[in-house]
């Protein structure tokens, strides 16, 4: 079926604009966590599975470099892990990564979060720590962009280790935590504490596609993109991908390249329609575009549409 259909090789941006997109508050809060460098014996970034490569932070490598770093690829229960080893190979020999791993922190008493505590004091090891050699408590501290899990993947920490509830609020919209917080106890043994930070983007993205890939994680937040250009930029994806499960979901006869055909389908399908004034002053009923974008985006989003790594 996809074998004899003809997409799009390329997607058309226009002059969309960046500069609004990545907000400039962040400068402050880096400063911040430069200066609690000498206290952390770990950082640990947290980026989402599905995009290992494109919109990660480079300042957390270059301003935290000098400590252990571990990298985690959260998400992985949306990502398509068959290009696992693939990825731990490119980060290693395009970007000296040696301590990746790939966890899903919302799944109740997650396996793969389970590793993360002795995978850090394994990757601390016998290095100098300041003189706090005696010290037995660990400090760590996680960074990532916004929207990647650092709030699940804290609060994942704490019901496994130290069986209390959450350290830290979660939300689905990027930019819950605004602030650099107190440490927060993440494990008992052995002692591990923890600074949580805002999630931080970098403010030199000058590739647009690079900003949309973002954006359809949800890093970005929908308004300030416009969701009719994400639904379209999702689309473009997932026919890129060949990734064509949206035909089932949402009763397309065909994989389809325009966006105005599937929203209007989609709207279709889940009644979604809106009144519309006319110039005599009724109203009708016509579909409701934007509300089907939206369900596109978020199903995209949410595993509905498939397993998908976007890089």
């Amino acid at each position: 079926m996809a074998a004899t259909h003809v997409f799009r090789e390329s997607f058309v941006f226009g002059h969309k604009e960046l500069t609004h997109w990545f907000p400039s508050h962040m400068a402050r809060s880096m400063k911040k966590m430069e200066g609690t460098m000498r206290k952390v014996d770990c950082v640990i970034e947290v980026h989402d599975a599905r995009l290992p490569f494109a919109g990660r932070n480079p300042a957390f490598r270059e301003s935290f470099g000098i400590k252990p770093h571990l990298l985690i690829l959260n998400k992985k229960d949306l990502a398509d892990m068959a290009l696992s080893n693939d990825i731990r190979k490119r980060l290693r020999q395009e970007e000296g990564i040696e301590h990746v791993m790939f966890t899903n922190c919302l799944q109740q008493n997650s396996p793969s979060a389970k590793k993360i505590i002795p995978a850090v004091i394994d990757i601390v090891g016998g290095r100098e720590r300041f003189n706090r050699a005696e010290d037995q408590e660990y400090s760590i501290m996680v960074v990532g962009i916004p929207n990647v899990g650092k709030s699940s993947l804290i609060n994942a920490l704490r019901r496994m280790h130290v069986k209390r509830g959450k350290g830290t609020k979660v939300g689905r919209l990027p930019g819950v935590t605004r602030s650099l917080m107190q440490r927060i106890l993440v494990s008992e043994q052995p002692r591990v504490w923890l600074f949580d930070t805002p999630g931080i983007t970098t403010p030199f993205i000058q590739n647009v596609e690079i900003g949309m890939k973002l954006a359809i994680m949800g890093t970005l937040q929908d308004h300030m993109v416009g969701t009719e250009l994400i639904a379209d930029y999702t689309l473009f994806t997932l026919n890129r991908l060949q990734k064509f499960r949206y035909v089932d979901v949402y009763n397309i006869s065909e994989p389809c390249d325009d966006i105005d055909r599937v929203l209007a389908d989609i709207a279709i399908k889940f009644g979604r329609t809106r009144k519309l004034k006319t110039y005599e002053g009724s109203r009708r009923e016509v579909l409701d575009i934007h509300a089907a974008a939206s369900i596109l985006v978020r199903d995209f989003r949410t595993g509905v549409l498939g397993r998908i790594s976007v890089d």
